[in-house]
């Protein structure tokens, strides 16, 4: 006997049928055939997402410190709030576009230069990113869907780590999905105005992030070209209009930075050649792709499978490895799954079909987005992965819709209750990788997932009332439970250093450097290039990167551990107690020892460096901009970067940072004892320049040392040999 199949509902207008409610009511109330409990559980997705990303955000401190540095500086100079400087100087920018800045910087201007205005807006951007994947999914899918969908990506733990961070992947996350929603409301009705409303929320997502935003454009051109229900040419050129504001919106920018004289502008951070072009298409365009990214330190090179090098093994389980998994892949064993389904089930339905349609945008962003990431040979981090968590939130929302809807129908059933098993058998597999962190969850998981899904499938057999709903809040707890507590022990825990890591220590990545396989710090192709707790330049590394705002020396918290009463901080998360040598190994604090974490100088040092402050442009400067970050955001003025992130950028060259030098525009240089730049370091860099070397080692012979709170420091304006002397040493 066949069981008839209710088919999902139709997209009902935002503002109901009959006349309009007035706003209040239809804030409280919803949808006009809404049941009464959607709205106030919305309010409540939304509220206890803002708990929990607000909660506790201070304890991170700077967090990432290169991007807090430019923040800091933005609110010092518009010209660094527009140029996304690193310094309020105007030596470098940072190496990325810089749309995320603005809105921090907007922040800090208004509230002032602190870890919760810097951080707050990020985590609200977070749930802006929730409630508009929300709306997207409930265009065409039943309200529990869409709050189903909304709660995944609010649970997803790289998703709870990023938008507690200061990264740009927040805001470019939240742009995209914003785009997506845009898309289903121009397919339904072949509206111009919402097709160039998604290409302008790409081409800003350029802004945030540069080429990674163009990733899901051939799904979202795809599903507009095939499935919109206009004629095919007018299909083409309403795309064609599309495309046009993406290239105003990200690229009016880019024209300015090219057409500004460099002579009053500053260096383009990740470049070689002073070109923002150089900069979105090598480093952070092709280079990405295939490992040649001209200045990159540590990349390149082959992994087992002849890809990745010291960025990680590429392949197509690269997701599901030691290192990304645990942020990101809980669900994506049921997003593969259900979205084949999704696919199935709607494949007769017309072309034109809005469901169709959801199902082929979402799963096209997962796809080509997760096969770039799969393969990408350069610089890739785990954290890059939360531009997966809104397209695997909503196939998996979607999917099981669709099948709830045919729940009664044996073949359904089955496949329901296998997507359950497969992703309980996989959570059970990954919370396995830590054993020793609450080892009863993973059985739990796994025992909740096989009794939800015997239960799924037999409640198409069974008539019992109530069986089918139970059945299906037990599966969802058994695979959410995974991943909501790595999110819980992510948000619990401080986060600092440039290269984060969601859920607990010792679970193949670590908590802030890569220490698992193909990592830098300990894997079994662990990059050992620096010397522990050293930078390019040779300061010794401090790890933590302290809590603004609070009293105590080098940045700790009152109880003097580095660390706020109450709240733990993750080991290799760049958030060491200060004093102390970050570790060179798993989990390392940061990774490439002080390269990616910024410094934290003491009180002593802090107040050399302010000494006459004002009669200098830049109070000191520092090879690699995580180093300058710390004594920037300690003092409060500009420390000039030299080189860039990497420290391999020509910025300065040694002829202008001695002109600089002459004329009194700097105070100190901090320096130590490994000679500056790669070369000293013993980093591999790709191609990129040694001009800080060289900086370093005519620093070294040339001016008088101090000792200051162990950090070394030379007096640019007390010289022992000849300033004049414009020859390049020999490095």
């Amino acid at each position: 006997m066949t069981a008839v199949v209710a088919p999902l509902p139709m997209p009902i207008p935002e503002s109901g049928a009959g006349i309009e409610k007035p706003w209040f009511a239809r804030l409280v109330r919803g949808r006009e055939a809404d049941a009464p409990w959607v709205r106030p559980a919305l309010l409540v997705l939304l509220v206890g997402t803002a708990l929990l990303y607000i909660w506790g955000l201070g304890a991170s401190g700077w967090a990432n410190s290169f991007y807090s540095a430019a923040v800091q500086a933005g609110t010092e100079s518009w010209k660094a709030f527009f140029f996304g400087s690193s310094d309020a100087g105007n030596s470098i920018t940072v190496d990325k576009t810089p749309a995320s800045l603005w809105v921090m910087g907007l922040s800090a201007r208004v509230f002032g230069v602190n870890a919760w205005s810097i951080l707050v807006p990020q985590a609200l951007e977070g749930v802006a990113t929730v409630g508009v994947l929300y709306l997207a999914v409930r265009r065409r899918f039943p309200a529990w869907a869409a709050l189903s969908a909304g709660a995944i990506l609010a649970l997803t733990p790289v998703a709870a780590l990023m938008f507690r961070f200061n990264n740009p992947d927040a805001l470019l996350v939240l742009l995209l999905t914003v785009a997506a929603y845009a898309v289903l409301r121009a397919q339904e009705s072949a509206s111009t105005r919402w097709l160039v409303l998604a290409g302008a929320c790409v081409g800003f997502g350029f802004l945030a992030k540069m080429l990674q935003a163009f990733l899901i454009v051939p799904a979202f051109a795809l599903v507009y070209l095939v499935c919109a229900p206009v004629g095919f040419w007018r299909r083409v050129r309403q795309l064609l209009w599309s495309g046009l504001a993406l290239l105003i919106a990200g690229g009016w920018w880019i024209a300015i930075v090219e057409l500004w004289p460099e002579s009053s502008r500053p260096y383009i951070g990740g470049s070689q050649h002073n070109s923002i072009l150089e900069l979105t298409l090598g480093y952070n365009g092709l280079g990405r792709l295939n490992g040649n990214e001209t200045g990159s330190v540590g990349g390149g090179g082959g992994g087992p499978r002849g890809g990745g090098g010291n960025w990680g093994a590429t392949g197509w389980d690269r997701l599901f490895n030691a290192e990304m998994g645990g942020q990101i892949s809980w669900l994506l064993p049921a997003a593969l799954i259900l979205l084949a389904v999704g696919l199935w089930l709607t494949r007769r339905a017309p072309r034109t079909d809005p469901a169709r349609a959801a199902i082929v945008l979402w799963g096209g962003w997962l796809l080509t987005t997760g096969l770039v990431f799969s393969y990408m040979a350069g610089i890739f981090h785990a954290y890059y992965n939360v531009a997966l968590a809104p397209a695997i939130a909503a196939v998996v929302a979607m999917g099981a819709a669709l099948l709830w809807e045919r729940r009664r129908v044996p073949r359904a059933a089955a496949v329901a209750a296998l997507t359950i098993a497969a992703g309980a058998w996989w959570s059970y597999h990954l919370l396995d990788r830590t054993p020793d962190w609450h080892p009863w969850l993973r059985h739990v998981v796994l025992v909740g997932g096989i009794v939800g899904a015997l239960a799924v499938f037999g409640a198409a057999f069974v008539a019992l009332r109530g069986l089918a709903p139970v059945a299906a809040a037990v599966s969802a707890a058994a695979l959410l439970a995974g991943p909501a507590a790595y999110t819980w022990d992510t948000v619990a825990t401080a986060k600092g250093g440039s290269i984060p890591s969601a859920g607990p220590a010792g679970m193949g990545f670590g908590r802030g450097g890569p220490g698992g396989p193909g990592g830098f710090a300990g894997g079994p192709r662990g990059f050992q290039g620096v010397p522990p707790g050293q930078i390019p330049g040779g300061r010794p590394g401090q790890g933590t990167q302290g809590f603004p705002g609070t009293p105590g020396q080098n940045g700790q918290a009152p109880d003097g551990t580095g660390n706020p009463p109450g709240r733990r901080t993750a080991p290799g998360n760049g958030a060491v107690p200060p004093g102390t040598t970050p570790r060179q190994g798993g989990g390392g604090a940061g990774g490439m020892g002080g390269l990616l974490n910024g410094s934290t100088p003491g009180k002593e040092v802090v107040a050399a460096l302010k000494q006459d402050s004002d009669s200098y442009t830049w109070v000191a400067a520092s090879v690699g901009s995580n180093s300058a970050s710390g004594y920037q955001l300690a003092t409060g003025k500009p420390v000039m970067p030299i080189g860039g992130f990497n420290g391999s950028d020509p910025s300065p060259t040694l002829a202008e940072f001695q002109k600089l030098v002459r004329d009194g525009r700097i105070h100190y240089f901090i320096g130590g004892g490994t000679g500056g730049g790669m070369g000293g370091g013993g980093m591999r860099s790709m191609g990129g320049s040694n001009a800080s070397q060289a900086i370093a080692t005519w620093v070294e012979r040339t001016f008088t040392t101090s000792t200051v709170g162990g950090v070394t420091l030379y007096d640019l304006t007390k010289p022992t040999g000849n300033v004049s002397d414009e020859s390049s040493p020999t490095v």
